[in-house]
């Protein structure tokens, strides 16, 4: 009989019970497997395995060694049916792709998704992606532990259809309604104040701000930071809107219309990325020149900023620290931990650009 087979049959007999040798392909270890390689009993392996009961730390330590020699895994099925969990939490937000991702779907939503999807896999959670939640959204079907809301507005229908389910959930940016819910601080009236500090500092004397028309902390925060700025300081107030739905050229045509209305204005805050891009594009083509005649500077510090022409003066708001923030925060209201104050990102920072960077000429 050949060698290989020979392997084979002595293998089943007597080599551990996973793998394959030869092309056979033998049976996955189960735990009663690893309890016999341990000798202890199958309870003992379950409650070591999965942080239960009262063993012994070296015997729990004893019982995962010979799990990872044997290549056992947990049956999740299985664990899901006793305890109840899916094991997945989900990312989900009413903005829409216009202004979270944009057609390449690179941006805000996606860099927080990346980060909350590896924070979730270190606890054993796979992280589920959801489009823009709207009425009707399929959100009510998935099979979720909780959520994180990222940027949640008043009313927003995402939060409505998590409660309307009775399942928990954190926001990633200050919930304007107000309710108890946890989240995490993304700071937006200090970010709005450092890119006010900063056009001030590079000559600007009559910034406006461009917001989206929503009711999210993004717009609700920085129209209060700079209206206190403007009080401070002695500068009429500006502020335009414009519908996050309508992305790129939605901000073009609010800043045309504040420069027709505004023609003195030497600065834009468009703190929503693709709404300064179309931004730059009015100012040129109302004949001015970005920066030497008009600043503008943004909030987040992504694919859009770093990639416009001239490039834009953005913030680094820390996303994946608050992501993985968010999803810390979730995973302990699973466990029954009370929220305590809101977790905040790390203080934002300003990078400062060719479009907000005026330079003097020598002499």
């Amino acid at each position: 009989m050949p060698s290989s087979a020979s392997a084979s049959a002595s293998g089943s007999a007597s080599g551990p019970p996973s793998g394959s040798v030869g092309g056979a392909r033998r049976r996955k270890p189960t735990i009663a497997d690893v309890a016999r390689a341990a000798s202890v009993s199958p309870t003992t392996v379950s409650h070591a395995l999965n942080g239960l009961g009262k063993v012994d730390p070296r015997t729990r330590e004893r019982i995962k060694q010979t799990a990872a020699e044997l290549g056992y895994r947990p049956n999740l099925r299985a664990q899901r049916l006793r305890n109840g969990e899916a094991k997945v939490i989900a990312l989900a937000s009413s903005m829409p792709f216009a202004v979270a991702a944009g057609p390449s779907r690179l941006g805000f939503y996606m860099e927080i998704a990346a980060a909350a999807a590896e924070r979730a896999m270190v606890h054993g959670y796979a992280l589920v992606l959801v489009p823009p939640v709207q009425s009707g959204s399929p959100l009510h079907s998935l099979d979720i532990d909780g959520a994180i809301v990222v940027e949640p507005g008043e009313d927003d229908p995402a939060v409505a259809q998590l409660r309307e389910r009775g399942l928990p959930y954190v926001a990633l940016g200050r919930e304007v309604a107000g309710t108890d819910a946890p989240y995490v601080d993304l700071r937006g009236g200090a970010v709005t104040e450092l890119l006010l500090d900063h056009l001030r500092e590079q000559g600007a004397r009559r910034p406006a701000l461009l917001i989206g028309a929503g009711t999210r902390h993004s717009s609700v925060d920085p129209r209060a930071a700079y209206e206190r700025a403007a009080a401070d300081r002695g500068w009429t107030p500006v502020v335009v809107t414009a519908p996050e739905e309508g992305g790129e050229q939605a901000g073009y045509d609010a800043c045309a219309a504040l420069l027709a209305a505004h023609p003195r204005t030497d600065a834009v805050c468009a703190l929503v990325d693709v709404f300064a891009v179309g931004a730059v594009r009015a100012i040129r083509d109302s004949g001015r020149r970005v920066p030497e005649d008009v600043l503008v500077a943004t909030r987040y510090d992504g694919p859009r900023a770093r990639t416009c022409e001239p490039p834009l003066t953005a913030v680094d708001l820390h996303l994946g620290r608050a992501a993985a923030d968010a999803v810390e925060l979730l995973l302990s209201r699973l466990r029954g931990v009370a929220a305590g104050a809101p977790a905040a990102a790390p203080e934002p920072r300003v990078i400062a650009r060719a479009s907000s960077l005026r330079v003097t000429e020598p002499g």
